[in-house]
C-alpha cells in the first residue's frame, strides 16, 4: 500500500523505520511543526522529521491538519491508509475521508483504557500491572474508533513511564506493520471498542508532577516513576525546586517518624516522609545543577532537622 506516516516524538521513530522496511511504500511523513525546546528555546525539528529527512522523504508539517495546501498535498499523495504514531494534532474529517482506507493509529494502552494523550503515565500511575498497544481506525472521537490489534506489556515493579513507553514504541511497530499487512490483503476487521471499561488519560503537565508527599508511600513512588523522564518529578525545598528520579520503598528504614514532606538525611541516604512511611530518595537534580545523589545533595544543602519538602 501507498503510506503517508503521520507522528512526532522520538517513540514513534521506530514505527516509520518498520514502515520503511515492510513491502509498503511511504511516500511522505507528516509531523509537527518546528519548534523551540531546551534550555536555550532554540527552533528544533521534530525527531520523527530528522529521522524522515535522513531517509529522504518528503516532509509535510501544517500549523493545522486541515490547513488547505496539506490537504490538496495528501489529495496528490493518494495514500492508501496514513498509520499514525503521537502525531499530537487531531485529524479533521476533511482529512480523514482522503485515504480510501483510512488513519489508523497505534495508541500505547488496551483500549478502551487510557484513551488520550498520556496512557502509558497514567497506567504507571494507577499502578496497572499489565498495559500494551493497539491499533485502530481514528474517527472523530478521541480514541474511541475500532480496534484491529492489541498487543500486552508487563509493567515491572521499578519501571519508569519511559521504560514501559520505550518497550511498547518497538513491540507496537510490528502491531503497526502487521495492521498495515492485514488492511493490504483484507484479512483485518475492526472490532468496536468495548462500552466498560472505559478511562481517560489527559496530557500530564508540571503542576500534575508536583509530588504529594500526604499521600501514601506507594502513591509517590508510582508519580514519581510515571513522570519519568517527562515532565519530570519535582518538589520545592527552600522555596527553590528540585527534580526527584524515582524513589524506593523503603520497609527497613529505622529512623524517627516522619511527618509528611519531612527530611531525615543521614550519611548514605535520605528519607522522606509520606502519609505512610518514608520513601528514600535516589538522585535529585537542584535547580539550574547537575543531577546528583540525594545523599551529596543533602551534605551540600546542609538539612536541618524538621525541615521538608512542600507539597502545597
Amino acid at each position: 500500500m501507498r503510506l503517508v506516516f503521520a507522528g512526532t516524538p522520538g517513540p514513534a521513530v521506530p514505527s516509520l523505520d518498520a514502515l520503511i522496511a515492510s513491502p509498503h511504500e511511504v511516500v511522505a511523513v507528516v509531523t509537527r511543526p518546528d519548534a523551540r525546546a531546551g534550555r536555550g528555546r532554540g527552533v528544533v525539528q521534530s525527531p520523527v522529521r530528522q529521522r524522515a529527512e535522513e531517509l529522504g522523504l518528503e516532509v509535510l508539517t501544517p500549523d493545522r491538519p486541515r490547513d488547505p495546501d496539506f490537504l490538496d498535498r495528501l489529495r496528490e499523495l493518494a495514500p492508501d491508509a496514513c498509520p499514525v504514531v503521537a502525531y499530537g494534532a487531531l485529524i479533521p474529517q476533511v482529512a480523514l475521508d482522503i485515504p480510501r482506507r483510512g488513519w489508523v493509529n497505534l495508541h500505547f494502552s488496551l483500549l478502551p483504557a487510557w484513551r488520550g494523550a498520556a496512557p502509558v503515565q497514567h497506567a504507571v500511575m494507577a499502578g496497572d500491572e499489565v498495559t500494551g498497544a493497539s491499533t485502530f481506525l481514528i474517527e472523530a472521537g478521541l480514541d474511541t474508533g475500532p480496534v484491529f490489534g492489541l498487543m500486552t506489556e508487563r509493567i515491572r515493579p521499578r519501571d519508569t513511564a519511559g521504560d514501559v513507553l520505550g518497550r511498547l514504541a518497538e513491540g507496537g511497530a510490528g502491531l503497526l506493520v502487521a495492521t498495515m499487512d492485514g488492511l493490504a490483503d483484507g484479512s483485518l476487521t475492526p472490532v468496536p471498542q468495548a462500552l466498560d471499561g472505559v478511562s481517560l488519560a489527559p496530557k500530564i503537565d508540571v503542576q500534575d508532577a508536583r509530588v504529594r508527599w500526604d499521600r501514601p508511600a506507594v502513591a509517590v513512588d508510582r508519580q514519581v516513576r510515571g513522570c519519568t523522564p517527562a515532565p519530570g518529578a519535582w518538589s520545592t525545598f527552600r522555596g527553590e525546586r528540585v527534580k526527584l528520579l524515582p524513589v524506593q520503598l523503603d520497609e527497613e528504614y529505622a529512623g524517627p517518624d516522619l511527618a509528611p514532606g519531612e527530611l531525615a538525611a543521614g550519611k548514605r541516604a535520605v528519607h522522606v516522609g509520606t502519609a505512610t512511611g518514608p520513601v528514600r530518595l535516589s538522585d535529585v537534580r537542584p535547580h539550574g545543577k547537575k543531577e546528583m545523589t540525594a545523599a551529596d545533595w543533602a551534605r551540600g544543602v546542609r538539612i536541618d532537622a524538621g525541615e521538608r519538602f512542600s507539597h502545597e
